[in-house]
């Protein structure tokens, strides 16, 4: 095991993307990550306290401790209910008239 660690710092906005390349001393947590990227500089809006924070897609906490080659990520709070937003497209779909939006319908009713 080498004495650095390899690290990645991801955050995505709608609009941009931020990646930041860090090396980090062995035992290092997802907290240290977070300070020595100084993301919260490049993005004021963030709080790590309260924010969802995961590893390659798994949500984890800020104590945990890091890998060589993690990808520390920062989520962004959900906008919609993704199942509520895929209600409103096939709602919409049907309206149009679509097959498509219809299928799902009882047999008798399309």
């Amino acid at each position: 095991m080498s004495a650095m660690l390899s690290i990645e710092v991801c955050y995505a906005r709608a609009e941009a993307q931020t990646l930041i390349a860090l090396t980090l001393p062995a035992g290092a947590t997802v907290r240290d990550a977070l300070a020595a990227s100084e993301i919260v500089k490049r993005h004021p809006e963030l709080d790590p306290a309260i924010a969802k924070l995961g590893i390659f897609g798994k949500p984890t906490t800020l104590d945990a401790p890091l890998a060589d080659h993690d990808r520390v990520e920062i989520y962004r709070p959900l906008i919609v209910d993704p199942k509520l937003a895929r209600q409103r497209r096939v709602e919409k779909t049907r309206r149009a008239g679509s097959i498509e939006g219809r299928k799902w319908l009882p047999k008798d009713s399309r």
